[in-house]
């Protein structure tokens, strides 16, 4: 039996999140960790590493530099870690956002990072699993679901949420890599959009309301001064 990250909270907690991670997974069968990530209750410690320590402990160089050594142009490696990484933090989280409208939180100290024998990112993982829902989800009053009052709410706490996460990575990833903060923020929305256009195709869900929440996030993270937007892009 695997090691446990900790001790295990009441079964029943967890159902919100297992419903969602199911939906998730749904979207492509064949590849079911694209969208969905894993409580870390129920993981062992092999090959998982807190987003945190990542740049402290060298893992996100390392996964740069193998990534280089693999590769013609060392550019080319900085920018597939990076969106790998990024994908990790917004590109998942989107994909139940636009899809449910419903998020959890990929906070720089909740997010964890699974990676395969490679070095490269294959799972994320979350020590809290609470899922975030808007006011009249369904899922409400469920336990392990906590509710905001509206979309806006919703973009709001997200981005807040996301910044540190992305924010260490864009920094680990110039330091190492010297990829610029202005292609960095533009993977991005990159990300975002790219999870806005294709997920509601998968879920069968509104595209016109899935454009409109990934736009919403977008919105919000240009609001905490990040350049996710070509048009909104200062940086260099």
């Amino acid at each position: 039996m695997p090691e446990l990250m900790t001790t295990c909270p009441p079964r029943h907690t967890h159902l919100v999140f297992d419903r969602t991670c199911a939906d998730l997974r749904a979207l492509q069968p064949e590849h079911p960790r694209v969208y969905a990530v894993a409580a870390m209750v129920e993981q062992g410690k092999r090959r998982w590493w807190r987003l945190a320590d990542g740049a402290r402990e060298g893992r996100i160089e390392l996964m740069y530099r193998r990534h280089a050594a693999e590769m013609i142009r060392a550019d080319v490696a900085a920018e597939v870690v990076a969106t790998a990484l990024i994908h990790a933090v917004v590109g998942r989280v989107t994909a139940l956002l636009v899809a449910e409208g419903r998020a959890w939180d990929p906070g720089l100290e909740n997010l964890w990072i699974h990676t395969d024998n490679d070095g490269g990112i294959d799972w994320a993982g979350l020590g809290d699993t609470t899922i975030r829902v808007l006011d009249g989800d369904p899922l409400a009053d469920e336990p392990g679901a906590v509710s905001l009052p509206c979309e806006d709410a919703m973009y709001v706490w997200l981005a807040h949420r996301c910044e540190p996460s992305l924010t260490l990575i864009q920094s680990s990833m110039a330091r190492c890599a010297g990829l610029s903060a202005r292609r960095f923020w533009l993977l991005v929305g990159e990300s975002i959009a790219g999870a806005s256009t294709y997920v509601p195709a998968l879920a069968g869900t509104d595209a016109e309301i899935g454009t409109r929440r990934g736009q919403g996030l977008l919105a919000a993270l240009e609001q905490r001064g990040l350049p996710v937007r070509r048009a909104a892009v200062l940086l260099s």
